[in-house]
C-alpha cells in the first residue's frame, strides 16, 4: 500500500474515532503511532514517539500553559471577576443595554487573565445572570451575549489556544499575544454596538438600571484596578521585551497570589482547588499537544502535505478564495468538533499551504482563533452554549442558540474585516 494512501486512511480512521467519542488525545496517538508503524516499522515508531514525548514535552514554552491556567484559577477564587463586573455595571448600566454591555466588558477583562473561554463563561455567567434576571433583561439576549463574550477568553491574551497554535507552528507566542489585542477590542466594540441596537429597537429587552452613587462607582472602579494592573504587566512586559511569555506566566501567578493574600480572599482551600484544576486540565492539554505532534510526524512521512499543496495549486485558487474555502471548512468542523480537535486536524495541512500563498502566519493564528470562537457558540456542539445552560437551566438550549446567533454574525463580520484588512491583527506586531 502506498504511503499516501496509508496517510489518508489514517486520517479517516482518526476522524471516525473522534466522532465516535474517543478522547482526542487517544485518537490522535493511536493513529499517529499506528500509522508510523505501517509506514516505517515498529522500531521507528517507538523511536519517533520517544523523541516527540521527551523533546516536545520538555519544551520551555509549554510551561506557560499550566502557569496561565493557574493564574486564571486563582483569580477565580479571589473575587476579581465580581469586582470587574461591578465596575463595568456601575459605569455602563445606565445606558440602553448597559448591563449586557457590562457583561461583555467583564468577560473581556476576565478572559485577559484566564485564557480560557469555558472558564470565562462559567465564572462570569454565575455572577451576571442573576443580575440580568433581577433587572428584567431578556434571557435570550443575556445568555447569548454572555456565551458569545466568553469566547473572548481565547482571543484576548494570554490565550491557551494561541499558545497551542504557536507551539504547533513554531511561531512567536509573544507576537501572537500582541496580535490578538486589537481584534479582541474590535469584537468587544462590535458586540456592544449590537446590544445597543437591540436595546434601542426593543427597550423592554434591555432596560437601563438605576445609576449608582458616584462614591459607589468610584469604589467599584478601584476594585477593577488589580485586573488592569495584571494585564498591563503581562502584555506590557512582553511587548517591551522585558520578559518572554513563559516568564510572564510565572510573574502573573506571583501577582495574582500577592493580590489574593493582601486582600485576604485567597484561602488554603481555594489554592488547593486551583492547583487541582490546573493539574487536571494541564495533563489533558499536554497529552493532546504531544499526540498532535505524533500525528504531524505521521503526516510528514506519508507525504500528504505536499499532495494537498499540489491539489490546491491545481485548483488555481487565489489567497482570498482559499480563505473563503477554509472558512466554510471551519464552520462545518466547528459544528461537530471542539477547538483543539479542529486545530490538530487542520493546522498540519493548512499551515504549509498558507505559507505557500504568502499569508502571514501570525495573522493566520488570529484568524484561526476567531473561527474557533465561532465553533464555541454554533450548534450542535457549541461548548459555551452547554456551559451557559448548566448555569441557567431554566433557559433552553434552543433559546440560548437563538440568542447567540446575532453575535455569530458579528464574529463572521470580524473574520471579513480581518481578511480585508490584515493590519487589524498585525498593526501592533509590525
Amino acid at each position: 500500500m502506498e504511503h499516501i494512501v496509508i496517510g489518508y486512511l489514517g486520517l479517516a480512521i482518526m476522524i471516525v474515532l473522534i466522532f465516535a467519542g474517543v478522547p482526542i488525545a487517544f485518537a490522535l496517538g493511536t493513529v499517529g503511532i499506528g500509522g508510523i508503524v505501517m509506514v516505517m516499522g515498529v522500531q521507528q515508531a517507538l523511536s519517533q514517539s520517544t523523541l516527540v514525548y521527551f523533546h516536545e514535552g520538555t519544551n520551555f514554552v509549554l510551561i506557560a500553559v499550566p502557569m496561565f491556567m493557574l493564574m486564571g484559577n486563582i483569580a477565580n477564587h479571589t473575587g476579581i471577576a465580581a469586582g470587574l463586573f461591578r465596575a463595568t455595571a456601575n459605569t455602563l448600566g445606565r445606558f440602553p443595554g448597559g448591563l449586557a454591555i457590562a457583561s461583555v466588558f467583564g468577560c473581556a477583562g476576565f478572559g485577559a487573565i484566564s485564557g480560557s473561554s469555558t472558564a470565562t463563561v462559567l465564572t462570569m455567567g454565575r455572577i451576571v445572570m442573576p443580575e440580568l434576571k433581577r433587572y428584567g433583561y431578556d434571557q435570550e439576549l443575556g445568555a447569548g451575549a454572555l456565551s458569545a463574550a466568553g469566547t473572548l477568553g481565547i482571543l484576548i491574551p494570554p490565550s491557551l489556544i494561541l499558545i497551542f497554535y504557536g507551539v504547533l507552528t513554531e511561531n512567536s507566542i509573544g507576537d501572537l499575544f500582541i496580535a490578538g489585542i486589537v481584534p479582541g477590542l474590535l469584537t468587544v466594540v462590535l458586540f456592544s454596538a449590537l446590544i445597543i441596537i437591540i436595546a434601542t429597537l426593543n427597550p423592554e429587552k434591555a432596560p437601563p438600571i438605576p445609576r449608582p452613587a458616584a462614591k459607589e462607582t468610584a469604589l467599584s472602579l478601584i476594585e477593577a484596578l488589580p485586573i488592569l494592573a495584571l494585564f498591563t504587566l503581562i502584555i506590557g512586559g512582553i511587548y517591551l521585551g522585558v520578559f518572554t511569555p513563559t516568564e510572564a506566566s510565572g510573574i502573573a501567578v506571583v501577582g495574582v497570589i500577592f493580590y489574593g493574600l493582601i486582600s485576604r480572599k485567597l484561602t488554603w482551600g481555594a489554592m488547593r482547588e486551583a492547583l487541582t484544576e490546573t493539574i487536571t486540565t494541564s495533563a489533558m492539554l499536554f497529552t493532546i499537544i504531544l499526540s498532535g505532534y505524533i500525528v504531524t510526524r505521521f503526516i510528514a512521512v506519508t507525504g500528504i502535505t505536499q499532495n494537498m499543496i499540489d491539489f490546491v495549486q491545481a485548483m488555481n485558487l487565489g489567497p482570498y478564495q482559499f480563505i473563503i474555502v477554509i472558512t466554510i471548512l471551519y464552520l462545518i468542523l466547528g459544528c461537530a468538533l471542539d477547538v483543539f480537535a479542529m486545530l490538530i486536524l487542520t493546522v498540519p495541512f493548512i499551515y504549509p499551504i498558507i505559507l505557500h500563498y504568502g499569508i502571514d502566519p501570525i495573522w493566520f493564528g488570529i484568524y484561526i482563533v476567531v473561527m474557533a470562537e465561532i465553533a464555541l457558540i454554533t450548534p450542535p456542539l457549541g461548548l459555551n452554549i452547554f456551559v451557559m445552560n448548566s448555569i441557567a437551566p431554566d433557559i433552553t438550549l434552543m433559546r440560548i442558540f437563538k440568542g447567540v446567533m446575532p453575535f455569530v454574525l458579528i464574529e463572521l463580520m470580524v473574520v471579513a474585516l480581518l481578511t480585508a484588512f490584515p493590519i487589524i491583527a498585525l498593526y501592533l506586531v509590525k
